[in-house]
């Protein structure tokens, strides 16, 4: 029985990560057109290629402009263009990323969210194993160190008492 088990648990464990996969691809095939080109963009911004075709760009606008590429004539003398050209691709770019970072606080939210919900039923199963376990060892008159401790183990914790007091402690509102 001991040789069924681990292969129940590694199968309960694949069972659970594929429907993670299969829940977040669900999701992000429901995302709209723009959300997936928001993504794009963030991803390609945050990127060393990013950074070198810039670099190049820049390299050779400020040598054309200077006048060190002698096949093309400067049209940015004062480099007036390319610093607007540059504000504005900020403002594009950290407009994205923004859109970027709220689409990733609201997975975390959901995240956090499936968390707490495991952790009250993890919660509820312990405390209806602990009244199992004081039951049993009353029925066979068995006493454990953790007799005294029993009758507030068995308690439900309710979540809205310990958020209120949670408040209370860091003097929220």
């Amino acid at each position: 029985m001991n040789d069924q088990h681990p292969a129940d648990m590694q199968s309960v464990l694949q069972q659970n990560i594929q429907a993670l996969v299969d829940h977040r691809r669900q999701h992000e095939e429901h995302q709209g057109v723009q959300v997936r080109i928001a993504g794009a963009v963030s991803r390609f911004a945050g990127s060393m290629p990013f950074v070198y075709l810039h670099l190049a760009i820049l390299v050779a606008w400020i040598l054309a402009n200077l006048g060190l590429i002698p096949a093309v004539p400067a049209w940015d003398p004062t480099f007036v263009i390319l610093a607007m050209v540059a504000s504005v691709e900020a403002i594009f770019l950290s407009t994205f990323v923004l859109i970027n970072q709220n689409r990733m606080a609201e997975h975390s939210e959901r995240r956090a969210e499936l968390d707490l919900q495991i952790s009250l039923l993890n919660e509820h199963e312990t405390t209806r194993l602990i009244e199992m376990v004081a039951a049993l060892t009353a029925r066979l008159n068995v006493s454990t160190p953790a007799d005294e401790e029993l009758p507030q183990l068995a308690e439900n914790v309710d979540p809205r008492q310990v958020m209120t007091e949670i408040q209370q402690a860091s003097g929220d509102q």
